[in-house]
């Protein structure tokens, strides 16, 4: 049997020598593969101290896919540097941010998903102007919208941080971002975000699971988990493969019109799985890729 490739999990922040708990069922999918497990400190990365958060990675142990909780698209390309000075690579390298954040998978897939537009924005830094966000939003032209950063939008506070009824009402989007901004903090992810809304049949979304170009799996999203319709997978697979990220995740739901439409794209390494899915598939077909 040829090498397979490696997984790296959280560790457990109170036993860092085993895997976090929260992902007990995605590490027995990898180990069934005959993947190599090892453990990541998630806390030490985030502070900045990438070298110490890949200590029990060994040397020379060869690709890892990681997977565990999100990581800012900076610290991972610290992640990726700490693994190369241990002779280690990440299966997904630099392209990590063209997956995770939306700047970055837009252009692929504009006829796919609501329109968008945005600006960066420093976390912990003032929201923009009312005129300034007028400006902002004039390319969607008028309509109900949708404020976010460049990864998270924060949907359960809709009313007041998320929906904006009409975005040509200046002081409206203007009370919406502002709250937004104040609420995510130094959490702000990139910069701002405004898309366009679209009303979708009530039910839940489905997440498409795609390891080199293939839907290996579909799920619910983590956020509506049960039974979900499952759409024809396809219908993103062109812009899923000119994006570049090797292991990418699709969310897509069905507007009211009865069109599929991709509400939003992300790295597979931090995308949520719910509880109880059977992953079998995807982890085989993780450790089993080959180089690029």
């Amino acid at each position: 049997m040829s090498e397979r490739n490696g997984f790296l999990f959280c560790g457990d922040p109170l036993r860092p020598s085993r895997p976090d708990p929260q992902f007990a069922d995605e590490v027995a999918a990898a180990r069934a593969t005959g993947g190599r497990i090892a453990l990541l400190d998630h806390d030490a990365l985030l502070a900045g101290d990438a070298a110490g958060a890949v200590a029990r990675v060994a040397r020379d142990s060869g690709p890892y896919w990681y997977r565990g909780w999100m990581i800012p698209s900076d610290r991972y390309a610290e992640l990726e540097a700490a693994l190369g000075a241990r002779g280690c690579a990440l299966l997904t390298g630099a392209a990590y941010r063209r997956a995770h954040e939306l700047p970055g998978w837009y252009e692929e897939f504009a006829g796919l998903t609501p329109r968008s537009v945005w600006c960066a924005t420093a976390p912990g830094a003032p929201p923009p102007t009312a005129g300034e966000l007028a400006a902002l939003a004039a390319p969607l032209g008028p309509g109900p919208g949708i404020v976010k950063d460049f990864v998270k939008s924060r949907k359960h506070e809709w009313h007041e941080a998320c929906y904006v009824p009409e975005l040509a009402d200046a002081g409206r989007l203007a009370a919406v971002v502002g709250r937004f901004v104040g609420l995510q903090g130094t959490f702000l992810s990139g910069g701002l975000v405004l898309r366009s809304f679209e009303p979708f049949v009530a039910g839940g979304e489905a997440r498409v699971w795609w390891v080199d170009g293939a839907a290996v799996l579909v799920t619910a999203h983590p956020d509506t988990p049960g039974a979900v319709s499952v759409p024809e997978p396809a219908l993103p697979r062109e812009a899923v493969g000119r994006l570049g990220p090797r292991w990418v995740t699709t969310d897509l739901a069905l507007r009211e019109d009865g069109v599929w439409r991709v509400v939003e794209v992300g790295d597979g390494q931090v995308s949520g799985l719910p509880a109880g899915s059977e992953t079998g598939a995807l982890f085989a077909a993780l450790a089993g890729a080959g180089p690029r």
